[in-house]
């Protein structure tokens, strides 16, 4: 099945997803814990009130996470859900020719069909 050129395209769309989803979501952490680490003054300046940039900075990575979550689920319904089902609608019908006995040969149990018809020996 890891051959199989559908399983290949569902494998290929599914990494291609999770490395963008796990750059933007690790890379705005390690921003902002690089920026709180290296720029603390930046972090400690006022918006509003006691809202500070920092504050600010850190409930958004909710914001992004949430954001990842989201477009994790369109892309998977969207895009890897109906490759998966055509493969494993395919897979499913290999399964079945397979496993499906052959049809009998031309010829094949005559004898004993004619036998029981065409003697009338009892």
């Amino acid at each position: 099945m890891s051959d199989h050129p559908e399983f290949q395209s569902l494998r290929r769309t599914q990494r291609r997803f999770g490395v963008r989803a796990t750059i933007l979501s690790v890379g705005g952490f390690l921003l902002y814990v690089l920026l709180s680490f290296f720029a603390p003054v930046v972090m400690n300046q006022p918006l509003f009130g006691r809202l500070t940039v920092g504050l600010t900075l850190g409930l958004g990575q909710f914001a992004v996470m949430g954001v990842t979550a989201w477009c994790y689920v369109r892309h998977m319904r969207t895009r890897v859900d109906p490759l998966a089902h055509a493969l494993r609608v395919r897979l499913r019908e290999d399964e079945s020719r397979r496993a499906r006995p052959a049809a009998p040969q031309a010829g094949a149990g005559q004898f004993f069909q004619q036998g029981a018809r065409g003697s009338r020996a009892w």
